[in-house]
């Protein structure tokens, strides 16, 4: 199979990847090692910042997310156990986020590539990249028993954090940059109305807590755990007890529980690959980037990363010029960084951490104290929040 485009993983970095250079009339296929319904069954972010959510209609496939996406304008920050609300609306001249879950955009994209007759194989096993270094890339595989050769321009690795791609660039023009973090999140998500209209990010000294949403019924909750807890230690009641041991008391009052439809223990990292180029190799989202998800930041990172992706190989087809794809793991990492910045900065802030004693907690309450009383501190939070422009610092 010959392909202009070889984009390895269906996720929606890869899937998003494949729509923008559809609409330019750039060849793609996907391969996918898992099945779409696996794909689908993923629950991951849900919110999106104002840059994804235009990207995504850009891309054709926003119609749905406006519809049913829930916009933001702020957040709450609770300390000390009181609620005071970060206005992102009125710090960043009209920003929003729209709540709207990484399932769902997801589903959006593979309709949209269905729909356009699109070539995106699943069940591809024994993925391998080769020549990529080459003007001949190759990309092989294994379906139904048999085996398969794509040859391309170009590979695009959007499999993820253990995908292929990083794994084959050369270990010797590669850094990796990585923190792990002491805990982990527990998440459960619950077909309950949400506690509040908006998010609710908690600093307590129990430990963090988070109260999310997908839609107007449906609730996402995390709880900081050690990363020794299991998930079959923490039965549904056990984790709504321990819920409303972070809360404030009207959030306690409003809270609605029921049975879990998910629960899950996810670490926390940041992580970063330097390069994101190898010859005709690229690599997107979390397969050269991980970031905790306090700040909201991973799908939003992937998104960005294939927006800069697209338009360099677009450029590449259209205009005979490498300009693009030269600079583009450059003005990736600029953007990354500031996020994993971010992300790291908020996930220290909000999170309990032992070690640092009770002086480490009273320093943390200082830093919310001063944040939700200076507007330039409040304003810091929120510019970073709903995302920094494309062109920020460029």
């Amino acid at each position: 199979m010959r392909t202009q485009v070889a984009i390895i993983g269906a996720g929606p970095s890869g899937l998003l990847l494949g729509q923008l250079l559809h609409k330019a009339g750039i060849d793609a296929v996907i391969l996918e090692r898992q099945t779409g319904d696996y794909v689908l069954g993923r629950i991951r972010a849900g919110v999106l910042e104002q840059v994804t959510i235009d990207l995504l209609d850009e891309a054709g496939v926003g119609q749905r997310m406006h519809q049913e996406g829930l916009v933001h304008g702020g957040f709450d920050m609770l300390f000390k156990g009181e609620r005071h609300r970060i206005d992102m609306n009125k710090l960043t001249g009209g920003k929003n986020v729209m709540v709207y879950g990484q399932t769902e955009v997801t589903r959006d994209l593979m309709q949209a590539r269905t729909a356009a007759g699109l070539t995106t194989i699943y069940e591809a096993a024994n993925v391998a990249v080769h020549d990529f270094d080459s003007a001949k890339p190759r990309v092989t595989y294994e379906k139904d028993g048999q085996q398969h050769e794509i040859t391309c321009d170009f590979i695009a690795g959007c499999d993820g954090f253990h995908g292929v791609c990083r794994a084959s660039a050369p270990r010797n023009a590669i850094k990796e940059f990585e923190k792990v973090y002491p805990f982990g999140w527990l998440g459960v998500l619950s077909d309950t109305p949400p506690v509040h209209e908006e998010l609710i990010y908690v600093n307590s000294p129990r430990g963090f807590a988070l109260c999310s949403q997908r839609s107007e019924t449906r609730s996402r909750y995390y709880l900081q755990v050690t990363l020794t807890d299991k998930v079959e230690q923490w039965s549904d009641q056990a984790f709504w007890d321990e819920l409303k041991l972070r809360l404030d008391p009207e959030a306690r009052a409003k809270l609605v529980t029921g049975p879990s439809i998910e629960k899950s223990i996810a670490p926390l990292r940041s992580f970063v690959t330097e390069p994101l180029r190898f010859g005709r190799m690229f690599l997107a989202g979390d397969a050269g980037h991980i970031v905790p998800p306090t700040g909201a930041k991973g799908l939003n990172l992937a998104a960005t990363d294939v927006k800069y992706l697209s338009n360099a190989i677009i450029e590449f087809y259209q205009d005979k010029s490498e300009a693009g794809i030269d600079s583009y793991s450059e003005r990736c990492l600029k953007r990354i960084w500031r996020a994993e910045r971010f992300s790291w900065w908020f996930t220290s802030l909000m999170h309990n951490f032992p070690e640092n004693g009770a002086i480490g907690q009273k320093l943390q309450e200082a830093e919310l104290d001063y944040i939700i009383h200076s507007e330039a501190g409040a304003r810091s939070v929120a510019e970073n929040y709903v995302g920094l422009p494309l062109d920020f610092g460029q």
